[in-house]
């Protein structure tokens, strides 16, 4: 074992790898590689996803809708005193998500009192919870991504038949909830012929998807503008550009401070690692909604170049939810300095 250690300590140092570069080889990522995932992405299956839930919050008003996805935008539309000229921000979790988690009741905590706006944020756990093993679960919540996709995108036809404006809509994922919403915003333009406002992408899904067609996956153009964030790029997050405008953050956008990435992942606590750098992606975010001076973003090449300065006289632009959304291309910021623990 000391022999093996030693040899991969060379091999660091000569390749300059260091924590967070071993990532690719956790165990899912074998899993994937060895064929015991079974990346399925068909659009002819006809699957139900009608269990899929819908939580409106009017938090002016401090009334919550909750309402089965296929009924949702009636449900909405009946609110009282609904405003249609507000901002709708939609939220799209990922795999293993539920209502009652931590990220739900994060993102209700960072837009409770954000003005002149509606939250929905969809609970698809019926079709994407890992009861069935970790394998198969997550091959069963990749063949529901089109469809969960889907029927967000024809609830928001439905509103914006009723008169409220793709113009006012924000969609917002994680992980396997970014590349639903590359469903969602693909379907919409063909409901529709508009294009929805904005999709944020946070570290969108990189299992079954890095490898895919581009049309499985979000990406520019099926949105006005489509800004992703990677935070475990090569792990759970794609390594994939695929935005307007693409942010790595931190260390490549695939390895986060203070969570323990190991030098070798997959081995000593890669799991743990892997799933806190992929959720730093959406402390990142949330933290701008309250602080949106903190986070400057470098145009640049590689990350190399970011760290060696060489990028400091590049474009910059703000990160997160104040991102002007005039910025397109790869570009690179650090949180060094700042509490986005929430």
């Amino acid at each position: 074992m000391r022999t093996v250690f030693l040899l991969l300590c060379l091999f660091v140092s000569v390749y300059g790898w260091g924590r967070g570069d071993f990532e690719k080889y956790g165990p899912f990522q074998i899993a994937l590689r060895s064929n015991l995932i079974k990346c399925r992405h068909d659009k002819d299956l006809n699957l139900d996803v009608s269990g899929v839930y819908v939580y409106f919050y009017d938090f002016s008003r401090n009334h919550v809708g909750t309402y089965l996805i296929d009924n949702a935008a009636q449900g909405i539309l009946a609110t009282p005193e609904l405003d249609k000229v507000k901002k709708f921000i939609i939220f799209v979790p990922g795999y293993k998500s539920n209502i009652t988690k931590k990220t739900e009741e994060q993102i209700r905590n960072t837009f409770r009192n954000y003005p002149n706006s509606y939250l929905i944020i969809l609970d698809h756990s019926q079709y994407t919870n890992n009861k069935h093993g970790y394998i198969k679960s997550y091959e069963r919540s990749v063949q529901h991504v089109h469809y969960i996709g889907k029927a967000l995108a024809k609830m928001l036809s439905e509103l914006r038949k009723a008169g409220i404006s793709p113009k006012n809509m924000h969609c917002i994922g994680h992980s396997l909830g970014s590349q639903m919403l590359g469903q969602t915003g693909e379907i919409f333009i063909n409901m529709t012929n508009e294009r929805i406002s904005r999709i944020t992408a946070l570290d969108p899904a990189g299992p079954c998807f890095s490898n895919s067609l581009i049309e499985e996956q979000v990406r520019s153009g099926v949105a006005d503008y489509v800004e992703v964030y990677h935070c475990n790029a090569g792990g759970l997050g794609t390594t994939s550009v695929l935005g307007d405008v693409d942010f790595f953050v931190n260390k490549k956008g695939a390895s986060q401070p203070n969570c323990g990435t190991p030098w070798i992942p997959g081995i000593f606590d890669s799991s743990k690692a892997a799933k806190c750098n992929h959720r730093t992606c959406i402390d990142v975010y949330t933290a701008t909604v309250s602080h949106p001076e903190w986070f400057v973003a470098h145009k640049c090449d590689t990350y190399k170049d970011y760290k060696a300065g060489g990028c400091s006289r590049n474009d910059i632009t703000m990160a997160g939810f104040w991102n002007p959304g005039t910025a397109t291309g790869v570009y690179y910021f650090s949180t060094d300095g700042y509490d986005i623990k929430q």
